[in-house]
């Protein structure tokens, strides 16, 4: 685990120093979501399953890999055969997001993975690591709990941007120390507008996954409540 944190921050830096090379107009090209750019690396995975029995060209993780971590597009497999480079956003191009795929089994799916997220919470798990221990404020699930930030050095609580709606998310971490972002602002609102027939029980993070061109980068299972009307962290 610490291995895989500790790639992730070197990728984040170097992405980061290198950003500060670009000009504006290239920063901003390397960090915008754009369809078309999706949708040629979409064709790409799918000329290259066919011309390859149906394998994909995605890099090989670990079994216990985050779903929407586990199958990364492995663009040296579709470049420059299938399409000519890894679009600008991509982090192989000095981007910020990782071009992954979805529902690999029956229709595999170009999504994007937000790296921005990255940074933060990396650092509030180097300040758990300094402190010896997360200081716990509030239980909000089985194994899920918010943070007494005052007690890391923060003068006001940390978030993220959410990819989905653009509204700050909060932050929480497992008793493991494992610290996740919190969709359940995102998922509350896209409940509102999905006509999917969701059971409490079943993990309903794929209601922003189908209906956007990310996935939700660092998350947690999500599921319905009781009355099947608010998002709840998912309990094993």
């Amino acid at each position: 685990m610490k291995k895989k944190w500790l790639g992730i921050f070197l990728v984040v830096t170097v992405m980061l120093l290198s950003g500060c090379m670009y000009p504006k107009e290239e920063l901003a090209q390397n960090q915008t979501p754009y369809k078309d750019q999706i949708l040629a690396v979409q064709t790409a995975v799918d000329d290259f399953k066919k011309d390859n029995g149906g394998i994909l060209p995605i890099k090989t993780r670990d079994a216990d890999t985050p779903i929407f971590q586990k199958y990364p597009i492995e663009f040296k497999k579709i470049a420059p055969q299938y399409m000519a480079e890894p679009p600008g956003n991509a982090f192989e191009s000095g981007g910020v997001f990782q071009y992954v795929l979805v529902d690999v089994e029956t229709n595999p799916t170009v999504k994007l993975f937000d790296l921005r997220m990255t940074e933060t919470i990396r650092d509030i798990k180097l300040r758990i690591k300094s402190n010896g221990f997360p200081p716990y404020k509030k239980q909000i699930a089985k194994n899920v709990f918010s943070l007494d930030y005052k007690q890391l050095g923060y003068e006001k609580p940390p978030y993220v941007v959410s990819p989905f709606t653009n509204q700050n998310l909060s932050l929480v971490v497992t008793g493991d120390a494992e610290v996740y972002v919190d969709y359940r602002p995102d998922l509350y609102q896209a409940l509102k507008n999905t006509k999917a027939d969701l059971e409490p029980g079943e993990d309903i993070r794929f209601i922003l996954v189908n209906e956007s061109m990310f996935v939700p980068a660092y998350s947690l299972p999500y599921t319905l409540d009781s009355k099947g009307e608010e998002p709840v962290f998912l309990e094993e």
